[in-house]
């Protein structure tokens, strides 16, 4: 592979400061002054005594902590190359190196905010950066530039090491508009990108579409068609084609690896001529406006990087004009490349090889046909994911955990505040599973796989109160500082040996456990009456996992009665606060189908019905009643998905949101908007002030793993493009 040559860079490097002298750069303090405003009404809400809160799990997330690095794509790095881009505040990921507009600079497409001078006068900013962030509870796109004072190599890293830096939200940051926002990029004076805002109105349909928002004026075109969903936008070099991997009319079938997606061309300035170009395809990106490059798995079951040679005259009906060649070899899973304009020497990607635990950055030589490791180079026990190349071709962005639990702009959070669509209602994502409000709401009780936690919910006293492999709390309604389990394997066969136990956590010699179950047929789920008389649960004692009630004092020996009867699994029931009615998920539709939905029930057996049913094989799970008892909270696949699964950690589903309804099926909402699997949400009679809350006894970060199939490695007839590689059991830096 030839490196740029260094004239060519100085080259590069003056026109590009020639073309933005202008650049001048805003601390958007309309953002702030929003954002000051939200804070300020929910801390009167909380001191008025209204409100309530939902708490929720979200598998791998608060360990992700997420910066965006870069590295030279020449020659072979060091860990002192490697550069962090990002700020270390909440998680950053999916960053893109803009062009530079035509002559116009980015100060003059940011209506309503307030100008400052760049941090050295008019010398333009070193590198810029387009991303996702995470921060202050909601998903944003922020602007980046980083400063230093005299004319220095980019590729050096005490260039960036002295910067300044100029940060401008561009989407998102507390604008009131609550959705998904994804894979940006930056095209004359529009931001593409993706987005969730717009409900399509049908269950188990993606929202996930992608967008024009011109920067001068705000104003918003939708590219993808009504009734389409469309993911991983990849904008052509001369910005006036877009590709896109889509279902098309087809919709989402269930899948939870790789999506059923085909490639799609369209006019960027406002979607029409759309044309599909490839089918089975995913993450498109050009080389120029007739090659583009796109990832999929193969009949032999490696995922590799295929290219796309369009007709010169196109656009096309049909994507049978279209040349498709295999530019990766099997032997390795290759997947999310990245290519930069006018660039036909290397292509970058993601891998995964076989003897590696981990994913990592390489670059392909195309004329040569050759792989050469970036950054398993710098950090070998890490994840890194979705490469992005600067215009140039110098630089190579990507993101991976930030890692070290001494960052003092990002502790490592207990509970963190995400914005809420509902006035009065605070939301929280909670480093746990199956989290519960003690009665007053002054203690959360959760799993960790294994133990059972209580925590007040500042953040304070966290204590194990069970040590044992144990899913899904109850608190007790009427005796204090009494928490109810089912201990045993999680997603078990009927007859396996699952029990429900209550859990006295204020012991003056510590907890005090007590079985309330004698068979140990899969009894779990267990949820108190009000008046604390009563627990129903799930139990596999029939054959069937149905549901029972009995007594929550005796347990068994004092009485039980079933309440639901069927060759079915009736699970996750939660007892209304009123009393009146008993809400749990089911496959009773489809039997033995995974599609579950929800249902009411009256604790006297009377009154089933149906309440949410998330389309055809849909998934509607863990129910839990508002503190007034007229609405539930709940999870479902009702969104589909909104990325493609492999951008991300592993997820056992890449899909699930919180929404919530009322009892009579009315006022659907969804609260959350994001690409991860969100779950076991629970709700509480009090309103949590909405800051983040921080853990007292920080116990480190990043310790997720990667999608699980990527171990997966098909039988190879040869070594091609293989690296031995060592690898260690834990995924953390």
């Amino acid at each position: 592979m030839t490196a740029p040559s260094e004239a060519h860079q100085v080259a590069k490097c003056s026109y590009r400061a020639a073309e933005m002298r202008s650049r001048l750069f805003a601390l958007c303090l309309l953002y702030q002054a929003v954002a000051e405003s939200l804070s300020s009404q929910s801390a009167k809400d909380e001191a008025s005594g209204g409100g309530s809160s939902i708490i929720f799990a979200t598998l791998g997330r608060t360990d992700y902590a997420f910066d965006i690095f870069t590295l030279s794509t020449g020659g072979s790095p060091t860990p002192a190359d490697e550069i962090r881009l990002t700020d270390g505040r909440s998680v950053n990921f999916n960053g893109h190196f803009p062009s530079t507009p035509s002559g116009v600079p980015l100060s003059s497409l940011l209506s309503g905010q307030t100008l400052i001078r760049a941090p050295d006068g008019d010398v333009p900013p070193s590198l810029e950066l387009i991303y996702v962030t995470e921060r202050n509870g909601s998903s944003s796109i922020f602007y980046d530039a980083v400063y230093y004072g005299t004319e220095q190599n980019t590729r050096r890293r005490s260039a960036l090491e002295t910067s300044a830096r100029v940060q401008i939200p561009l989407l998102g940051a507390g604008n009131g508009v609550i959705s998904m926002k994804d894979k940006p990029s930056l095209v004359g004076e529009n931001l593409i990108y993706v987005s969730t805002h717009e409900d399509t109105g049908q269950p188990r349909t993606s929202w996930t579409s992608v967008y024009s928002t011109e920067l001068r004026t705000r104003v918003t075109r939708r590219l993808t068609p009504y009734g389409i969903a469309d993911f991983s936008p990849a904008v052509s070099p001369s910005g006036t084609w877009t590709a896109v991997a889509s279902y098309g009319e087809a919709g989402w079938g269930g899948e939870v690896e790789e999506l059923s997606t085909d490639i799609y061309i369209f006019s960027t300035r406002d979607g029409t001529q759309r044309v599909k170009v490839v089918e089975h395809g995913g993450w498109p990106c050009w080389a120029d406006d007739t090659t583009l490059f796109f990832h999929r798995r193969g009949s032999d079951g490696w995922w590799s990087i295929y290219r796309a040679a369009l007709p010169v005259d196109w656009p096309v009906d049909t994507s049978e004009a279209v040349a498709i060649l295999r530019v990766t070899p099997p032997g390795l899973h290759a997947f999310t490349p990245a290519t930069s304009p006018g660039n036909t020497d290397f292509i970058a990607f993601a891998t995964r090889r076989p003897g590696s635990d981990f994913r990592h950055i390489e670059i392909f030589d195309l004329a040569k046909g050759e792989f050469r490791e970036l950054t398993r180079l710098v950090s070998p026990w890490t994840h890194h994911f979705n490469p992005f190349i600067s215009p140039d071709t110098f630089r190579i962005g990507y993101h991976r955990c930030r890692g070290g639990g001494g960052d003092e702009k990002s502790p490592h959070l207990l509970l963190e505040n995400l914005q809420s669509p509902v006035s009065g209602l605070s939301l929280f994502r909670i480093d746990g599973s199956f989290p519960s409000f003690s009665p007053s709401g002054d203690r959360i009780a959760y799993v960790n796989f294994p133990g059972v936690y209580v925590v007040n919910r500042n953040g304070t006293d966290r204590r194990e109160v069970y040590r044992g492999m144990a899913f899904s709390t109850s608190w007790d309604p009427v005796r204090p500082g009494l928490i109810y389990t089912g201990t045993g394997p999680t997603f078990a066969a009927e007859g396996t040996d699952v029990d429900i136990i209550s859990i006295a956590v204020d012991g003056e010699d510590g907890p005090i456990i007590r079985k309330l179950t004698t068979n140990g047929d899969n009894n779990a789920f267990p949820s108190l009456s009000p008046d604390g008389k009563w627990i129903v649960f799930r139990s596999g004692r029939s054959g069937h996992k149905n549901l029972y009630i009995m007594d929550a004092v005796k347990g068994e020996p004092g009485g039980l009665k079933r309440l639901t009867d069927g060759p079915w699994s009736d699970t996750m029931c939660t007892w209304s606060p009123l009393g009146d009615w008993i809400a749990f998920a089911s496959d009773r539709s489809k039997p033995g189908s995974g599609s579950f939905e929800l249902y009411l029930i009256r604790p006297n057996g009377t009154g089933l019905r149906k309440l949410v049913q998330s389309g055809s094989a849909g998934r509607a799970n863990h129910p839990y009643f508002s503190p007034d008892g007229q609405s539930l909270v709940f999870t479902s696949d009702y969104g589909a998905v909104s990325a493609e699964p492999i951008s991300n950690g592993h997820m056992y589903q890449p899909y699930g949101e919180i929404f919530t309804v009322k009892l009579d099926g009315s006022d659907l909402r969804r609260l959350t908007h994001n690409s991860y699997e969100d779950g076991t949400p629970a709700w509480g009679p009090a309103l949590l002030e909405p800051r983040d809350v921080v853990w007292q006894d920080f116990r480190g970060q990043c310790e997720f793993e990667d999608c699980h199939w990527l171990n997966e490695f098909p039988p190879q007839e040869s070594s091609a493009g293989a690296i031995a590689l060592k690898t260690s059991p834990q995924c953390s830096v």
